[in-house]
């Protein structure tokens, strides 16, 4: 009897480790990207700068642990542990990117807690560029160094609580709300945001979300949809739009940032595997709220899957700015550069390992 009550214990105890173990996953992504990008003061005597090189960079790499279990019959906890590194070499630590512990019910929906991707990015169902494009872009230049400028993008929250609605059966719309709080200082610097993305399965996708005082020190409203054309007609290709339109509250004038993505994405299908093409249209005006300061993007690329978890890529990309200022940032003090106008090329091609 001892014996059976020990294996019956032992058994338990192993079933309920086994449901408790996390997942680990993860990504590495690097590329060797050649890299012309320039800076032309638009004042008499103040400084230029340029780059002309090729650069071995890493792409979003990360590892993660990630899991769930159950507390009641319809609620779960559910737990992410998800961090950034660069297998390149730039950066020797690791930062936080979704980090949370939350509850998951099947009748009330998901609640996470902790650091967040904004609920601006659920409705981020246009953007196809990856590796060095891979991004909205920054919207100001830092440390002299020049990027591709593009409209405010989404960013993790911190101290944040996210809330995801149940998928209900014949209700083809999810909604998100986010809460942030101001405990990193005291400037009350609470925000929230909201956001709807509505998909039945037919091919046609659309979103539209609103946040105040989390990506920026302001609002953003944004729109998109997406179209698989392959669902109506014999031709694999998915479209995207995106609309998005952010009001700074920054001291003094400023002008409502504008911004634009259109893209289109191909599968082909005369390779022994999975292959794609797309290009993108980035375009900005009054770039982080300054009138005249716009910015122009086209990039073209494509991937082919060696397997569904190594992929191929390769890309170019063009992004034009004008009329913009460097910001460089020191501690608390920051300072802004002689307005002028900025240019990258960039040709890459990489390989990401997905685990």
């Amino acid at each position: 009897m001892k014996k059976l009550l020990l294996a019956t214990a032992v058994a338990a105890l192993s079933v309920s480790a086994a449901n408790a173990a996390p997942t680990i996953y993860g990504k590495a992504f690097l590329s060797a990207d050649y890299v012309n990008a320039d800076f032309d003061s638009r004042l008499a005597g103040a400084a230029d700068f340029d780059e002309d090189t090729v650069e071995i960079n890493s792409n979003s790499s990360r590892i993660g642990f990630k899991g769930s279990e159950a507390l009641t019959a319809n609620t779960d906890v559910i737990y992410r542990l998800e961090y950034g590194t660069s297998i390149d070499g730039d950066n020797a630590t690791f930062s936080n990117r979704d980090t949370y512990l939350g509850l998951a019910n099947k009748q009330y929906g998901e609640l996470r807690v902790g650091k967040n991707q904004s609920s601006l990015d659920k409705i981020n169902n246009v953007v196809v560029n990856v590796g060095y494009w891979d991004n909205l872009g920054n919207n100001e230049m830092r440390d002299d160094v020049v990027e591709a400028l593009n409209m405010a993008d989404s960013s993790r929250i911190n101290s944040s609580v996210l809330w995801t609605s149940p998928k209900y059966e014949g209700l083809p719309l999810q909604m998100f709300a986010m809460y942030n709080s101001d405990d990193d200082d005291f400037n009350n610097n609470s925000g929230f945001g909201v956001a709807a993305m509505f998909d039945q399965g037919t091919g046609f996708t659309a979103g539209l979300a609103y946040d105040k005082d989390q990506n920026i020190d302001g609002d953003i409203i944004r729109g998109t949809a997406s179209v698989d054309l392959g669902k109506y007609i014999a031709a694999p290709v998915t479209l995207g739009a995106l609309y998005q339109v952010a009001d700074y509250d920054y001291d003094g004038d400023t002008e409502k940032e504008k911004g634009l993505v259109v893209s289109a994405s191909m599968g082909l299908t005369n390779f022994a595997r999975p292959a794609t093409i797309y290009t993108q249209y980035n375009k900005t005006d009054n770039l982080n709220g300054v009138d005249d300061a716009n910015s122009d993007q086209i990039v073209v690329g494509g991937q082919y899957f060696f397997k569904d978890n190594i992929i191929a890529h390769a890309y170019a990309g063009m992004n034009k700015a004008d009329n913009i200022q460097s910001v460089n940032v020191d501690g608390d003090v920051t300072t802004f550069g002689a307005p002028g106008d900025a240019e990258v090329f960039v040709l890459g091609t990489g390989l990401e390992y997905l685990f």
